[in-house]
């Protein structure tokens, strides 16, 4: 008790300085709106870029949410288009889908593992026969082709790779349904693929887009697959060229699978049995 005693009598004339310093801004921040106003703007400067931070860190974090809903959406839009058609008159678009027949249909999924350094790689999908995955269906995104499932569990599926040596997709110079070749890959770069037999009439330049031809039951045509950025045209009996990926394949995430509709009645016509 003396000590305290003690510390008052020392510092009496401070703590009584700093008792009116208080109480001055008390007064001055209560009575005069302009230092209350600048007082409070001050404050709510600050806490408003705390919030700031922290609403972009909270963004930051649930992106892996967004990009997951937004891939759903992109898949639900996708199987809405292909039930419907579009009737263009001179001033408006009338859907009938009474008129079109669906050809396929699109189920979200997601990559969980992904070989891309070997010469036979393959990909791991959190889908499968629960889902209504089966083989040879075609996995794509939205830049372009995956590659095609091969084999299933009930609640995953394993992925051929177009970066695979035994992958072979029928594919076409964009926009010209005269020129078609397959697709391989000679197990180098992850990011080039080979397209060979493509007729040496084509008119082939560096940079022209290579697109899925639609000549199997497995991918739908148009899907986007690279750009020419080597010709060898010319130089081998099979006119071969390098295609560059739309695709980075070594950083995939979110997928859809495309199921054909009509794969099965196709293929029955296709069969031929020996007399």
């Amino acid at each position: 008790m003396q000590q305290i005693i003690y510390f008052f009598q020392k510092f009496k004339y401070f703590l009584f300085y700093l008792f009116l310093t208080i109480l001055s801004f008390v007064f001055t921040f209560t009575n005069l709106n302009f230092h209350k106003s600048k007082f409070v703007n001050s404050a709510n400067s600050i806490t408003g870029g705390l919030y700031t931070q922290i609403s972009n860190i909270s963004e930051y974090l649930s992106l892996k949410e967004e990009n997951k809903r937004l891939s759903e959406e992109n898949t639900r839009l996708k199987n809405q288009i292909e039930k419907t058609t579009l009737r263009l008159s001179s001033d408006s678009i009338v859907i009938d889908s009474s008129k079109y027949h669906q050809k396929y249909t699109f189920t979200n999924a997601k990559i969980i593992k992904n070989d891309f350094t070997k010469a036979f790689n393959f990909l791991t999908i959190n889908r499968g026969k629960k889902d209504g995955i089966t083989k040879e269906m075609a996995v794509i995104n939205s830049l372009g082709i995956i590659g095609i499932t091969d084999n299933t569990s009930n609640s995953y599926a394993r992925v051929q790779s177009i970066l695979n040596k035994n992958s072979k997709i029928n594919a076409r110079l964009k926009g010209n349904t005269s020129y078609f070749g397959t697709l391989e890959w000679d197990g180098n770069k992850y990011t080039t693929v080979q397209l060979y037999d493509i007729p040496r009439q084509a008119p082939l330049k560096i940079g022209d887009t290579i697109e899925t031809g639609g000549k199997s039951t497995i991918f739908p045509e148009g899907i986007p697959i690279g750009t020419i950025s080597k010709l060898y045209k010319g130089t081998t009996a099979n006119n071969k060229m390098d295609v560059k990926l739309f695709n980075d394949m070594s950083n995939l995430g979110y997928v859809k699978v495309v199921k054909s509709l009509d794969k099965k009645e196709i293929q029955s016509l296709e069969i031929t049995k020996d007399e």
